[in-house]
This record gives structure tokens, sequence and C-alpha cells, in this order.
């Protein structure tokens, strides 16, 4: 059955594992899907059957594939032994044994291509055979490529990043792949793909790009390490809120989408980025609201270039170019619910779209302090922008954009 197919390895049957699953069902580039879930599930194979074909937030797969319409749609038991499964007429088999990525038998299922979205495995300098589980041990088990569905994390703060990572978000720097080099590949995070789409238009126009500084706060769905109720934090704990109930509470978090989004988009390296999540209790879209200060042009008129309308004006232009389909421009007033689902990487809320332009005066002798020969008193105009922008941090933003990259490397391995 593997013979000259192309097999996409899914590592794990999590939130992002099963809509990564339903999502590549849906686009049919690959010949079928080899999921390891590395354990039994419930009383077998029909219980994993059950798993995949449902879903608390998205409703049924049924439903995700066709809609409400009467197409014939079916999940079949192949082969229980082999842990064989046919959905929507692609073959899935489903492995229940191997925990350890170097212990998955990748090469023996045609697999060339893995997804980890364990979230276990996100240090890439731990080598493969090193007696813990490592993201490269993948490779070890015959894969040519993996990539993790989250932002990489090295334990060891001594250690650089090794020279075949690389941190990719598509529609950002997902040309930046070589397929020579590149062989342990983040995705980045939901939040890191919401917040590049919207500071790239700004960064490519040379009326924004003059950033003195930025911030992010997102507004944050929970996720499955949040508790349900109280309970108590485990050894080492340094944040006590993780562990508070996600019904009944706003949770202030940290979030590393600012220094993730260093890695896909260098330019913000020069000036200070901040970012921190709350956490409210939905079960998925998000909201990120950007501040950005920049030094900005003023008209003859005495008026601000870069006011609501000009921004707005940067996102409609991108959100019909080069960032066509992944940054949509909406004036609709959407609430959370009307992004469930939705696909694209952000959704820019250009009805709330807010600037304010004052005036910093710089002193002479500052200039002078800062080396400048003839200084004089300077007073900067100087732009605050808030803006808004919604994901689907499960499926419509984050599963959505990880299908393409997904794609997008297999078709230049």
């Amino acid at each position: 059955m593997f013979d000259n197919k192309n097999f996409l390895g899914i590592n794990g049957l999590g939130r992002i594992a099963k809509l990564t699953l339903w999502e590549h069902i849906r686009l049919k580039h690959f010949d079928g899907f080899v999921v390891n879930i590395g354990r039994e599930v419930g009383t077998g194979l029909a219980a994993a059957a059950h798993t995949i074909a449902r879903d608390s937030t998205y409703g049924s797969l049924q439903r995700f594939l066709y809609g409400y319409s009467e197409n014939a749609f079916d999940i079949r038991i192949v082969d229980r032994e082999k842990g064989l499964l046919e959905i929507d007429g692609m073959p899935v088999t489903i492995l229940r044994s191997a925990r350890n990525p170097e212990d998955i038998n990748w090469r023996q299922y045609g697999v060339r291509l893995v997804i980890d979205c364990t979230g276990a495995h996100k240090d890439p300098t731990v080598p493969s055979g090193s007696g813990k589980p490592s993201v490269r041990g993948h490779l070890a088990a015959g894969a040519e490529k993996v990539i993790i569905s989250a932002p990489t994390k090295i334990a060891d703060k001594a250690a650089k990043m090794p020279d075949d990572c690389g941190m990719f978000i598509y529609g950002i720097n997902h040309l930046d792949f070589d397929p020579q080099r590149h062989h342990v590949i983040s995705a980045a995070s939901c939040t890191t793909t919401g917040l590049s789409h919207m500071i790239k238009p700004l960064l490519e126009n040379s009326e924004t790009n003059k950033i003195l500084t930025a911030s992010m706060s997102t507004i944050h769905a929970a996720t499955g390490t949040q508790s349900i109720l109280d309970s108590s934090p485990k050894k080492g704990a340094g944040d006590l809120r993780k562990n508070r109930s996600i019904f009944n509470n706003i949770i202030l978090t940290s979030t590393g989408a600012a220094k993730a989004l260093e890695q896909v988009l260098p330019e913000i390296q020069q000036f200070g980025f901040m970012a921190d999540s709350v956490r409210i209790p939905t079960n998925t879209a998000s909201l990120i609201v950007l501040n950005v200060t920049f030094s900005s042009p003023m008209k003859e008129s005495g008026l601000p270039v870069a006011n609501r309308d000009f921004l707005n004006g940067i996102y409609k232009e991108a959100a019909d170019g080069s960032q066509k389909g992944l940054l949509v421009f909406s004036e609709k007033q959407n609430v959370s619910a009307d992004i469930i689902g939705f696909q694209a990487s952000v959704v820019l809320e250009g009805h709330d779209t807010h600037t304010r332009t004052g005036f910093l005066d710089i002193p002479s002798e500052m200039l002078t302090q800062c080396g400048v020969k003839e200084a004089y008193d300077v007073r900067l105009p100087v732009t605050h922008a808030k803006i808004f922008g919604w994901y689907d941090n499960e499926y419509g933003s984050y599963v959505y954009s990880l299908g393409k990259l997904t794609v997008y490397i297999d078709k230049h391995m």
C-alpha cells in the first residue's frame, strides 16, 4: 500500500494534530496519513475513529468537509490489527505503541515528512539516541524532514540553534526554506502567525517602518495546558495563575510571540517589542491588540500622514496583494464567534484602528551626547497606532497556515 505513495506522518492526536489531519484530508495533497498516538485509545481502533470524527468546537468531520450537504462520507475500519482506517476514501494508519519518536518506523510506512504536534519535542539540540525522546528521533526513524507545530525551545541556555533548523510562517518567510539545509522546521505559534501578518505591511511601507517601539497583548482562548478546575502547581512552577480554573477567570500570563517573531521578521530586533497574553474562558478565536509607535511624516497642512485611513489603506493593499488569502481586511465589527473556522492567518479589524500623533521635543544637549556635532533642538512628530487582529488560534488561522507551509515544504523536498 505504501509503495510509490507520499504519506504524511502526524505525531500526536491532540487539538492541533486532529485538525491537521482534517485539513489534509480536505486538501487531498498527500496519498494518505500515518498518525502516531503512541498508546491505545479507549477500547480499540473504533475509539480512535470516534475521536477523529467529532470535535466539540468545529462539529463533525462530515460537516467540516461537506457542510450540511448529503455527500456520502464514511470512516471505515479496514484492518484492526494494522490500525488501518479509511477516511473519506483516504488511508489513515493509526500507530499505538511508540512514545519515543526514534521508535516510530516512518520509513516502513512511506513517510518522508512528519508534523510533530505533541508539544513535547521542541528542543532541536537534543540528539537522537540520547536516552531522552527528541524531535530528531523522527529523522533517525526514517523521516527526511520534521515540522514542529510550536516554536522551538532550547533548554540549555548556552546552546545555539543548530544550523539545520529554521522557523517559517507561510506568507512571511516560507520562501527562505532551504531543502538542502533545513531538516527540523518550526511552524512558530498561532499568535506569532497572526502577529507577523499584522507587522509585515507596516515594515514594508516607508511611512510606517520607522518604528520606535511596539507591544502586543493577545486576548487568548483557553488551551489544553490550563486547568479546568483549580489545582496545585507542579514543583518549581513560578506562575501560580496557570493552575487556576479557566472556566471562571481572566488569567494574565506570558507569551513567547515576540521572541519567535524575531526569527521570522529579523527587522524587529532593531526596536523594543513586548508581548503578553490574557487567557479568557472561550474555546477558540483570539484577538491581537497591537500597539505601535513610529516616527511620522507630516503633510503640508500640518496633519499627520499616518492616520487611521492611511493605516487601513496599507492593510487593504496587503490583503489584496502579497498577503492575499492570509491577511483579511474587515470592517464588519466582528466578535470572536465570527472568526471560528475562518481561513486566514489574521483578520484585521479595520473598524477599530486608532491613531494619535504628538510631538517629541529633543533638546540639542541630548543630540550632542549622542555624537551629533552641529546639534539644535528638534521637534519630532510621533504617531501611536492601536491595531486589532482576530485569529482562530486552532483551525482557521494556525492549522490553515500550517497546512499551506506543509504542502510547500513537501513540494520542495
